[in-house]
């Protein structure tokens, strides 16, 4: 019978194998940066400094930075959390009469909320719930809905004796709102530039109007501009022909008919992106027009980007327009809902 082989023992003190560690060990580190300034980029440069002080070129430090994409040093976790968005809501909408000769247009409703409810809730989506509203014709009624935006929007008791409320809310949000007087007969340029004292110090702010929805994806336009490099961006889609279009040969024969054709040329729907230096193109006079003079000098300075939208888009502009967003609405078809 074959004999078990005896084991023999290392010579010497029994060395172990150190397991890797997640993180690395502790050493004596430099202390945590202090921020320079207190502007956004600082913010977040001094948040990276720190996470690689903590984590070293190690894999779990490698995580982290790719968690925090530039732009270009500020990241966008920050961005959701501070980047602000301004909703133009002072125009007068003369078009759409039947609504706002007692309410301004951004307050015509679609499913019983106003479609800047709508709107802000697009941005929501993606993280930014900071808002600056600019009002001007009829903002008490913007005010007074978001002054009571909770008693609106929850069940609550009234104490007749001491007007005491309580309030038991089913749902929030979790939304800032800031609403600025930015006068009657103001242009949208002045407007933005009476509300940038609200804005952050060199920081990027999106613009949009107040009128309008779309199953727009803001992180989507935020990644365009970001690698365009310009000063501002706007977004574009192509809308469908109001009638139909044929095409004929000389002698006036049908070659081609087609109902209501998507048409060619891009317009312009708002969701913009600025650095904080197109301020210096507006004026706080208030004939300074957003779309006249400020876009189109950023256009000439080759600073002016589009992104394409291909999704859709619905502006509420007259009657007709306020009638189609509350029948999607009203069938389940609210595409601007379910970006």
């Amino acid at each position: 019978m074959p004999q078990a082989k005896e084991k023999t023992l290392p010579q010497g003190p029994v060395v172990r194998k150190k397991k890797k560690r997640f993180f690395p060990a502790k050493t004596k580190a430099a202390p945590w940066p202090k921020p320079q300034g207190t502007s956004l980029r600082s913010a977040s440069q001094t948040l990276l400094s720190g996470l690689r002080r903590f984590c070293g070129e190690s894999t779990q430090g490698k995580i982290l930075e790719a968690a925090f994409p530039p732009w270009p040093e500020a990241r966008v976790c920050t961005l959701k959390m501070f980047m602000k968005v301004i909703i133009m809501c002072g125009g007068k909408g003369t078009r759409l009469r039947e609504e706002t000769a007692v309410k301004p247009k951004p307050m015509v409703e679609i499913g019983g909320r106003p479609i800047l409810w709508h709107i802000m809730s697009i941005y929501a989506r993606f993280g930014f719930k900071d808002f600056i509203l600019p009002l001007g014709y009829k903002g008490e009624v913007i005010k007074q809905y978001f002054h009571d935006y909770t008693l609106r929007n929850t069940d609550f008791s009234v104490n007749l004796a001491t007007g005491d409320i309580v309030s038991y809310p089913t749902s929030t949000v979790d939304w800032r709102v800031t609403l600025c007087d930015t006068g009657a007969e103001t242009l949208k340029g002045a407007r933005i530039k009476r509300v940038a004292r609200y804005l952050d110090d060199g920081e990027p702010f999106m613009v949009t109007y107040g009128d309008g929805v779309a199953d727009i994806a803001i992180d989507k336009l935020l990644a365009f501009h970001r690698q365009q490099k310009s000063i501002g961006t706007f977004t574009g889609v192509r809308m469908p022909s109001r009638f139909g279009a044929v095409t004929t040969d000389d002698q006036g024969k049908i070659l081609s008919w087609e109902e209501k054709p998507m048409l060619n040329e891009y317009i312009n729907c708002g969701f913009f992106v600025f650095e904080h230096r197109f301020l210096d193109y507006l004026s706080s006079d208030e004939s300074c027009d957003l779309e006249k003079e400020p876009l189109t000098r950023l256009a000439k300075e080759g600073q002016l980007a589009m992104y394409r939208h291909e999704g859709r888009w619905q502006c509420m502009d007259t009657l007709r327009d306020s009638l189609l967003l509350n029948a999607l609405w009203d069938k389940g078809e609210a595409f601007w809902s379910k970006s």
